[in-house]
């Protein structure tokens, strides 16, 4: 008898517990009495959450911060690395602003944004659905902790140019 190797464990988010933890991050940003005027996603992973956490808090204004760190699954850039088209951060000066992102792997992403747009002197405050134990940074709200690889639902298939070339999905 051939002994198989099991597949490694994922976290899966479904659609339906996006809808959950986005309304649930709104919630706890209203609760700790934070009333961003401004929300930014940093892209591409925080897009969708930010949009729908600016849904759920009644914000309109909406910006995203590109950032390249994750090249695959599993593999990264020595540094995260700002990546064109540049948000305006003068419309930032002095403005209240929860940043977003999909998870807090390493937190170097997410530590290069904050600093970037506290730099500029806004009051951030940063929201995750997911943090790992390897984050340098705690983010101001999450919504769950996992040691695990995320599939979340808008990236987990990868390109469609992926998919028609039968290569591996990419982050």
């Amino acid at each position: 008898m051939t002994e198989q190797s099991a597949a490694p464990e994922r976290e899966t988010l479904t659609w339906d517990r996006f809808g959950d933890a986005s309304r649930d991050l709104a919630r706890d940003v209203i609760a700790a009495g934070f009333a961003p005027e401004v929300v930014v996603a940093i892209a591409r992973g925080g897009l969708l959450p930010a949009g729908a956490i600016a849904y759920g808090l009644g914000v309109k204004n909406c910006g995203a911060i590109n950032v390249e760190f994750y090249t695959g699954i599993g593999t990264v850039l020595d540094a995260p690395e700002l990546l064109p088209p540049e948000l305006d951060l003068t419309y930032l000066d002095g403005r209240r602003v929860l940043l977003v992102d999909d998870v807090a792997d390493s937190g170097r992403t997410l530590d290069l944004a904050v600093r970037l747009l506290t730099g500029r002197g806004a009051d951030v405050r940063s929201a995750v659905i997911y943090t790992k134990p390897t984050t340098i940074v705690r983010p101001d709200f999450e919504w769950k902790h996992t040691d695990l690889w995320i599939d979340f639902p808008w990236s987990w298939q990868g390109s469609v140019l992926e998919e028609d070339a039968g290569l591996p999905a990419s982050a």
